[in-house]
């Protein structure tokens, strides 16, 4: 067995591979406060590890989102709206937070070293690589040799950067959600961060046609059950 340090924000993806993880190895799981609008998705993050047991730490990083909130991305600049549709590079584009996966990564990295890990988790996969450069394989296996390099005669040998969903898809996410009992009503992915998920947005768009496609039940509570089907048909 193991020891990592799992990056978990709440969402489907993430909490399906802490799932997926706890069954092999000893797991430990940060989240990452960045001022984020939809942060609610912290509180499901919280919910769920509380749930199985496991150590959970959330770790304040929100100076950066306000230094950076008066870009161009909709999850932290409030000034921009969320868009609506499917999860096409147009709307992906809105959504990216410059720089996030290597901020995320290597502080998880640091809290992986001193607590003697031999990995840090993350679950990008393969629908990110097209917009999202921090979610590609490349940078990945970059940025891991980068971590041991820059912690040698620290850091376990044999770390690496694990991404057991780098070259699945959403659907293939949400089956594996079904096959490990995950409670997908729990999980958090919508960007507007509202009282229940809207239904609208490029990630409730991506999430319901996953699910539908995987066949999985989802008792999660949508504004708009219906609008994804003409979303994903254009």
């Amino acid at each position: 067995m193991s020891r990592g340090i799992a990056v978990v924000s709440g969402g489907l993806d993430s909490v399906t591979m802490l799932y997926s993880l706890l069954a092999q190895d000893d797991i430990e799981v940060v989240s990452f406060n960045y001022g984020q609008r939809h942060a609610k998705e912290l509180d499901q993050a919280r919910l769920i590890t509380s749930h199985l047991g496991i150590p959970h730490r959330i770790i304040g990083i929100r100076s950066f989102g306000e230094a950076i909130a008066h870009g161009s991305s909709s999850l932290v600049n409030t000034d921009t709206e969320v868009p609506e549709g499917s999860y096409d590079d147009e709307n992906m584009k809105a959504t990216v937070v410059p720089n996030r996966n290597m901020v995320m990564l290597s502080m998880a990295a640091g809290v992986a070293i001193a607590s003697k890990a031999q990995f840090v988790a993350t679950a990008v996969h393969a629908g990110d690589h097209a917009i999202y450069p921090d979610c590609r394989p490349d940078f990945m296996r970059k940025l891991s040799q980068a971590i041991k390099s820059g912690n040698e005669g620290f850091i376990d040998p044999g770390f690496f950067i694990r991404t057991p969903f780098i070259y699945q898809t959403k659907t293939d996410i949400a089956s594996l959600a079904g096959r490990l009992s995950v409670p997908i009503e729990l999980t958090w992915s919508c960007y507007k961060g509202g009282e229940k998920h809207c239904g609208r947005c490029g990630t409730c768009v991506e999430r319901l046609e996953a699910i539908h496609n995987a066949g999985v039940t989802d008792r999660t509570p949508y504004a708009d059950t219906e609008f994804w089907k003409t979303a994903v048909n254009k």
